[in-house]
């Protein structure tokens, strides 16, 4: 047999390897989304059935029909706070200007705190102490600050969201290569030039990590600080509907709160992949 033939055969091998595992991974994907499918609609189906059978109590644990209703009501006829959609968007947007916020300065000063060791250790007590507080308490007093417009709600969004950014950027200044660092002032970089050509890049993934945790914790600021007392939002639609012994409308409400969040977060993961392409797949997804 010929070198040829044999470098052909190989590279051929190769292709059929490489498809091989393309369908394999391919086929895992559509298990687990069947899977994960199965799963739901098997809950679904045994919560309405228990409903139905009064072996759960209806009135208090509603059922996945009246829910769905419940949000088709809203939908078509809007709700007593004006339109479901502005509900979502008024919700949103203060999770939004929130997380913002709370990303910015937590980036900044998780930075700042990871750079400079001084001010790491003189302000790092104080900020140990904040982080021990229940941010939720704060929301009626952001209440009683700001009122019962948005900007309570987005002072909880942000006290929410700064925590969890600050420390991942902290640590992440932190865990820089320092071979990286020295090698940089070797060639003549500044301190702003090795922050921000060597230390931000090196902490954006480990920043990264947090968003996708804040961006719920966002969520939850804003609807707290509706639930306490608002004019518009979703957080107000789970208060009006517990007030009334709504059930059917809590767990709407906590629905479309939840397909909020998922979209949000296939929105992370997507910009997440964009930006690092250059990471290795994990061995799961390599199998």
């Amino acid at each position: 047999m010929s070198p040829d033939t044999i470098t052909a055969q190989a590279v051929v091998t190769k292709t059929e390897r490489t498809r091989a595992r393309a369908r394999a991974a391919r086929n895992r994907r559509y298990l687990v989304l069947g899977s994960r499918i199965a799963v739901l609609l098997a809950v679904i189906g045994l919560w309405e059935w228990l409903a139905r059978t009064a072996v759960i109590d209806p009135f208090n644990f509603s059922m996945p029909s009246k829910i769905w209703e419940q949000i088709r009501t809203w939908v078509v006829d809007g709700t007593a706070q004006g339109s479901l959609w502005e509900q979502i968007w008024y919700t949103l947007y203060e999770a939004l200007l929130g997380w913002v916020i709370g990303v910015i300065a937590g980036v900044l000063l998780g930075i700042a705190l990871g750079r400079v060791r001084f001010a790491a250790d003189v302000l790092g007590p104080y900020i140990k102490v904040l982080n021990a507080l229940p941010r939720i308490v704060l929301a009626p007093i952001f209440l009683i600050w700001f009122g019962l417009g948005p900007a309570s709600k987005v002072a909880s969004a942000v006290v929410l969201v700064f925590f969890p950014v600050f420390f991942n950027a902290f640590q992440g200044a932190r865990e820089v290569d320092r071979n990286l660092v020295a090698n940089s002032r070797i060639l003549g970089a500044s301190n702003r030039q090795v922050t921000l050509q060597v230390v931000i890049p090196s902490a954006t993934s480990w920043i990264f990590t947090s968003l996708h945790v804040s961006f719920g914790f966002a969520l939850i600021g804003a609807i707290v600080g509706e639930y306490i007392g608002a004019t518009k939002g979703l957080g107000l639609l789970v208060a009006a509907s517990q007030g009334t012994f709504n059930a059917a409308g809590v767990y709407a409400a906590m629905v479309i709160l939840a397909i909020v969040a998922l979209l949000a977060e296939g929105l992370l993961t997507f910009l997440e992949k964009r930006l690092f392409r250059w990471k290795p797949a994990d061995a799961d997804s390599a199998r």
